[in-house]
């Protein structure tokens, strides 16, 4: 996909790679991967590299010995680049193959439960260390403004929505943390539908938003 300005970190991909992310944060690297060239080709690299190491090393000393250096990581993966064209198994539909698993289908299979102002959620069952779940916000609707306790990665499947950092589309990605507060609203025209994660509940300013909190599980 194309036009995507918003990527993931390399930390992100480098935990991923290394499989120390929660399945919550996994499954939406994994679906922003499937999206996004860019990001696929350096996570295929940090892969590679990855590999390489591990198989230069033996016993535990690896882990004693070797730290990795993330410079000498990216003048490896400059020196050897992935093929950008790689394929990957994409089901037809709105959503990855990723996200598809998880939904059991496509849009037409999310179970929508609504969590006010007319914004809909559907939460996907992962593993207790986070937690992950689609989001239906109207064109034109605002989520209520928040700030958080820990991380929340959101990204962009249809539509687009501003707040007070930038314009995030379709493919797109917004990494938020503790320093973080804002008030996404959809634009007009198309209904926006994301997928976001969490690793600790938000921080809501508004009394009804923090009593309904614990019901909606965000």
């Amino acid at each position: 996909m194309t036009n995507i300005k918003h990527h993931l970190n390399d930390a992100l991909l480098i935990s991923y790679a290394a499989g120390n992310l929660p399945e919550a944060f996994g499954l939406v690297v994994a679906t922003h991967v499937s999206m996004c060239d860019d990001c696929r080709v350096r996570l295929e690299a940090f892969e590679a590299v990855g590999g390489a190491m591990l198989s230069g090393t033996s016993g535990d000393s690896a882990t004693s010995e070797m730290e990795v250096d993330l410079d000498a990581t990216l003048a490896l993966i400059a020196q050897d680049p992935v093929d950008r064209k790689a394929p990957i198994r994409i089901k037809p539909g709105l959503f990855p193959t990723a996200l598809q698993d998880y939904v059991g289908g496509d849009l037409d299979a999310v179970k929508w439960r609504p969590v006010g102002m007319g914004v809909r959620q559907a939460i996907l069952p992962t593993s207790k260390d986070a937690s992950v779940r689609l989001l239906h916000i109207p064109a034109g609707c605002a989520v209520p403004d928040h700030g958080h306790r820990g991380t929340e990665l959101t990204l962009v499947l249809q539509g687009a929505f501003r707040d007070e950092f930038d314009r995030f589309g379709p493919g797109d990605l917004e990494i938020a943390t503790e320093e973080d507060e804002h008030t996404p609203v959809a634009e007009a025209g198309v209904d926006c539908i994301c997928l976001a994660a969490t690793d600790a509940p938000l921080k809501f300013r508004g009394i009804i938003q923090r009593i309904a909190q614990p019901f909606l599980r965000i």
